[in-house]
């Protein structure tokens, strides 16, 4: 090995004034400094500036401090998109510890079990999940201080609102020092946050990001969404997933305003982009689809550009089509909860402009290129790691290198070993690359339906079957066929006007627009069931499929 070094390595040395650990904290401290009038958080009747809200980040981060919250610690938070949760972001990682946001949607079992595994020492709950998070609390059996958020614009059901800690949010921001000095991370690798897998398949894993990989995620945003400063974000994209895909760091960088949501509800959707002339909103693409399939009398009309981001599984093209004609600008993204969301978009290319709507969409539907802050993507063979060639064709498996790679699964060195194998971290998702460099995903590894030997993509299949104008949702998976192993089932959920759409007309419109063996031999309509991010949850479907 060459040991020598570069003479500019001699002498010259990292020390305070020239290396500084990369933090998204420092962005709230820029722009309270700068921008401290202008608007940071709207919700309801609820406004703050920058300086209230880091003033207040700094008040409960000194109140967790004060009850002996420091370094390497867990706060864990079950919350919608409120303020509370976003002012978190900021307020745990100011003393060391390590922000845990847990799902909404998760059963009892599993939000002990999360607990347990994270070590959580604090556990701040809005009340509407009360009934749930008390029953986990009798599971989790050990010692933790509970904070309540009580939101008045919750609507709350029977048996939900119940207080379980000693304090409010508000209580206990009010026991903390606003002149309380924070904590600056002395090595850019330090845990930041703590985020589960959707676990379909078992016990949650836990994630764990650094300050560095959140910094550059955030930056990375700004540059790939060419996004302004001061400009108005809508945050659809829950909080407890990927921390909200980085954007409460980028608004924060951006002195922009962030408003909260706290149901995702096309009605007030379209009413937040009317009446605050919002400019950007990100959201699953079942997000997507409820802004595009709403009812006349919920939507209004939107005369300003409104960009949108979406992620999750990939967007039917009718959907982004449906979108760009009621004036949305849409760009896909990927990404995973082990990339600190998005690694890929669908970076727009003028010499597609000239294009049709239709064609545009089937573009927009790719996962792209690689991301601004990252490093490397390819799509690999498995086997041999080596490029599979650019013919839109070959599928191989999404492959990651870059400072927005986890620093491994929590407690669990078994898993990350395997996820990192190679000095590549294997994403599981099957795709092709286009002869532009371009990557489409087709499937899950384990979505892929093998039928008479040969590999359909249930992700294709979906696409044709949702450019019916009959069809809202649909999810396709593998069925058990005696002679060919598995075929196509698909789940849909029908727009509203066409309750009375069969399977025999869908299946006639499939066999008009995709080879026979792709075909699906069952169409079940029903309503999809999902994750609280918007992912249909598959897992269920082909339990469903074995049984019919």
């Amino acid at each position: 090995m060459n040991s020598k070094k570069s003479n500019y390595e001699m002498n010259l040395n990292k020390n305070a004034a020239n290396f500084v650990p990369l933090s998204p904290l420092s962005f709230i401290e820029r722009t309270k400094d700068v921008y401290p009038n202008y608007t940071s958080v709207i919700y309801g009747d609820r406004t703050y500036t920058w300086l209230e809200t880091y003033n207040r980040c700094l008040k409960f981060a000194s109140a967790l401090e004060r009850h002996g919250i420091g370094l390497g610690d867990t706060v864990s938070i079950i919350a919608p998109n409120t303020p509370e949760i976003f002012e978190t972001h900021f307020s745990v990682p100011m003393t060391g510890a390590v922000l845990n946001a847990i799902n909404t949607r998760l059963e009892a079992d599993t939000i002990a079990y999360i607990l347990d595994h994270g070590g959580a020492k604090v556990l701040i709950v809005d009340t509407q999940f009360s009934p749930t998070v008390k029953e986990a609390l009798v599971k989790f059996k050990k010692e933790i201080l509970v904070i309540d958020i009580e939101d008045p614009n919750a609507n709350l059901q029977e048996g939900e609102g119940e207080r379980l800690g000693e304090y409010t949010y508000e209580e206990f921001l009010e026991k903390g020092d606003i002149d309380y000095r924070w904590k600056k991370p002395n090595d850019e690798w330090q845990a930041i946050t703590l985020n589960y897998t959707s676990g379909t398949t078992g016990r949650p894993k836990g994630v764990v990001y650094h300050h560095r990989g959140s910094y550059l995620m955030s930056m990375g945003s700004v540059i790939a969404w060419n996004m302004p400063n001061h400009l108005k974000y809508l945050s659809a994209v829950p909080m407890f997933h990927c921390n909200g895909w980085g954007y409460p760091w980028t608004i924060a960088a951006l002195a922009g305003t962030i408003f909260c949501c706290r149901y995702v509800v096309a009605k007030d959707i379209y009413d937040l982009i009317v009446d605050h002339k919002i400019t950007h909103f990100s959201g699953a693409p079942i997000v997507l689809n409820l802004i595009a399939n709403a009812p006349d009398n919920e939507k209004r009309k939107i005369n300003h550009k409104v960009y949108v981001i979406t992620a999750g599984a990939p967007p039917p093209s009718a959907i982004l089509e449906r979108m760009e004609n009621l004036g949305f600008e849409v760009m896909h993204v990927y990404g995973l909860t082990e990339t600190f969301g998005h690694v890929l978009q669908c970076a727009w290319n003028e010499d597609w402009d000239e294009l049709s709507i239709g064609e545009k969409a089937e573009i927009k539907a790719r996962q792209g290129v690689i991301y601004p802050m990252m490093e490397k993507i390819d799509v690999l063979d498995p086997l041999t790691l080596e490029p599979v060639p650019r013919d839109g064709k070959t599928m191989g498996e999404i492959m990651i290198r870059g400072n927005t790679v986890m620093k491994g699964y929590y407690k669990n060195k078994e898993e990350t070993e395997k996820s990192f194998e190679n000095g590549w971290f294997h994403s599981g998702d099957l795709a092709v690359m286009h002869p532009d460099g371009y990557i489409q995903i087709k499937d899950r590894s384990k979505d892929i339906i093998i039928s008479g030997g040969e590999n359909i993509s249930s992700v294709e299949v979906e696409n044709v079957i949702a450019k019916h104008p009959a069809v809202s949702l649909v999810a396709v998976v593998a069925k058990p066929h005696e002679k060919w192993g598995e075929t196509p089932c698909a789940f849909v959920e029908l727009n509203r006007g066409y309750e009375k759409t069969t399977e025999a007309e869908l299946i006639d419109f499939c066999k008009e627009n995709m080879a026979g063996f792709k075909r699906p031999k069952n169409i079940i309509f029903c309503e999809l069931p999902k994750t609280s991010t918007g992912k249909i949850q598959k897992f269920e479907l082909r339990k469903r499929a074995k049984e019919i």
